[in-house]
């Protein structure tokens, strides 16, 4: 039996955080990091929220409402410089639905959001990043984005052996 929900696209709404979002907002967040394993807590919750509520923070983001309210997924995205480019790019940073309501066109839909909101600002693109062993959003990504030749480094500041020559 198949218990996966797929979503009305036309009961679908997307738009725009609000302050009212935040308890279902830290739901699907939490739901987010717990599928990185990144550690997640009050602190950064709060921090990001602030972000998310301050219209001078870079960081915004839209969220999928289903008819009766429930937030059903969310998209962070910012915009930054591209020096090589020499103008603002998008960055869609965290992207993440509801588990019972993938595969139903939420990601998409949310995706597609942002992609609007990157042309109206005239980004010329707009780039993500996704864990290699996430295969069902790899899946989506593919469809709609090209992936690029791009190997992404970490580095923590300050560590031991880094220090100039």
């Amino acid at each position: 039996m198949n218990t996966k929900s797929h979503t009305d696209s036309t009961a679908l709404v997307l738009r725009e955080i609000r302050p009212s979002d935040r308890t279902q907002w830290e739901s699907l967040y939490r739901q987010y990091a717990d599928f990185y394993q990144s550690p997640m807590d009050g602190a950064i919750l709060q921090r990001t929220w602030s972000w998310l509520m301050s219209p001078q923070h870079p960081q915004e983001a839209m969220v999928a409402v289903s008819a009766t309210g429930e937030l059903l997924g969310l998209a962070h995205y910012r915009g930054y410089p591209e020096p090589l480019l020499g103008q603002e790019v998008g960055f869609l940073d965290d992207l993440f639905v509801l588990p019972s309501h993938r595969g139903g066109g939420v990601g998409r839909s949310l995706i597609a959001a942002v992609s609007s909101i990157a042309e109206r600002r005239g980004w010329p693109l707009l780039r993500w990043i996704t864990a290699q062993d996430n295969a069902a959003a790899r899946q989506l990504y593919d469809r709609l984005a090209q992936p690029t030749a791009w190997v992404t480094y970490e580095l923590t500041p300050a560590r031991p052996g880094l220090a100039p020559r």
